[in-house]
């Protein structure tokens, strides 16, 4: 059960960090009221920002909130006309915004500026009708019950509470289920947007929307940042991440290069998909080192490991740890033999069986006025020296 809950620590991290926002504002209400002025005009600037920055980066859910926020705020500041709507079809406007929410969960970021994008306008409309047909049902409901004299059922608290549950539970399963920021910060907003609806916090418009768009502007960063420095594969920083890590190094360090044995045997003999599989359990195992080492996937089958302020007898203490991890761990396969046009014909499914995979790993110290590059190069000699003594060894 827990090893589903892999969103766990990002959904608790955002809610923390949302809350402690929430709650840095309510206590200076009077610093930032005196300039409430500034802060309106700030936020015309930061709904511009926010725009063009996720569909610059692709973020194409994050463009069309950001979009509606910057239509409601327009509305209801009568800037544009549609503020007298708004303020008698309250329950219309929350119903619609649970449901957006909801659509901007499962649908994919996908450019604006292409057919994508007119199919997720068409999802918005959608949703903005389902809405209404929501709270037609529930009047239609309300007067059926009246007619027979049925009391059972409290049909106002369905007409919000029902979809509010329904929704809030769905956000929070996904949430939980994936770490993404993105269904993260959507959850955040209908915990928000609910707190406001409800008369439980008082805030000015100007002041909800510039706390969201600012979460919005912040995600759509750290996003780029993980999308830049982290292996999608593996969720392993990247060699550029390795790169950017050497330039903090000190003098003294460590490096290892690491490598999965017989890798490429073993994808043509399984599958490209199994060796992804295997990819990512070995990346997970490599991530549990100790030691203050530092992970990072180099290429291929190939990780590099960093010890900073450690010498080679160190950091190899920690390596065999993880060697002997890797190559105690079982891996299931479930039809683990390729089908070829004889297997088919027969009809014969292919049995699971167990296997196991051992990875190899050669260590270097950097010496004085030694390079990065000149380590890494001397730590890869030592791989070469693990493989020609029979692999799954660890040489310095």
């Amino acid at each position: 059960m827990i090893q589903k809950l892999e969103g766990l620590k990002t959904t608790l991290w955002s809610g923390l960090v949302v809350t402690l926002v929430i709650v840095a504002t309510l206590a200076l209400q009077e610093y930032w009221f005196a300039k409430i002025n500034f802060i309106e005009q700030v936020l015309f600037g930061l709904f511009a920002i926010g725009i063009v920055f996720s569909a610059q980066f692709t973020r194409s859910r994050f463009t069309l909130l950001i979009s509606l926020c910057f239509g409601y705020y327009l509305i209801s500041k009568n800037i544009i006309s549609g503020q007298i709507f708004l303020e008698k079809n309250p329950q219309w406007l929350y119903l619609t915004t649970l449901f957006l929410l909801a659509y901007f969960t499962f649908i994919k970021d996908r450019s604006i500026f292409s057919i994508h994008g007119f199919f997720r306008l068409i999802g918005i409309v959608l949703c903005i009708v389902l809405a209404k047909l929501w709270l037609l049902a529930m009047m239609w409901s309300e007067n059926f019950l009246v007619q027979e004299k049925i009391s059972i059922i409290n049909i106002d608290l369905l007409v919000i509470n029902f979809p509010l549950f329904i929704i809030s539970f769905v956000l929070l399963l996904k949430s939980l289920r994936q770490p993404n920021l993105l269904v993260s910060s959507l959850l955040t907003t209908l915990i928000l947007g609910n707190l406001v609806y409800n008369h439980q916090i008082s805030l000015p418009t100007s002041i909800v929307f510039s706390l969201l768009v600012v979460q919005y502007i912040v995600v759509v960063v750290i996003d780029s940042y993980y999308l830049a420095y982290r292996d999608e594969l593996t969720n392993l920083p990247s060699r550029r991440a390795l790169n950017q890590y050497a330039l903090s190094l000190g003098r003294k360090y460590s490096v290892a290069m690491l490598d999965i044995d017989h890798f490429k045997k073993f994808n043509d003999t399984y599958g490209h998909d199994i060796g992804d599989q295997v990819l990512k359990l070995v990346a997970a195992k490599l991530s549990m080192v100790k030691g203050g080492g530092r992970i990072f996937r180099y290429g291929g089958e190939e990780f590099t490991a960093i010890f900073p302020r450690k010498s080679t007898d160190e950091a190899v203490e920690e390596l065999e740890k993880i060697r002997q991890a890797v190559a105690d761990y079982k891996i299931t396969i479930r039809h683990p033999l390729r089908k070829t046009k004889k297997s088919r014909k027969g009809n014969q499914s292919d049995s699971s069986k167990k296997v196991s995979v051992t990875i190899s790993i050669g260590v270097a110290i950097r010496e004085p006025k030694s390079t990065f590059e000149h380590t890494i190069k001397q730590a890869d000699l030592a791989l070469y020296k693990a493989k020609k003594k029979g692999r799954n060894k660890v040489c310095i």
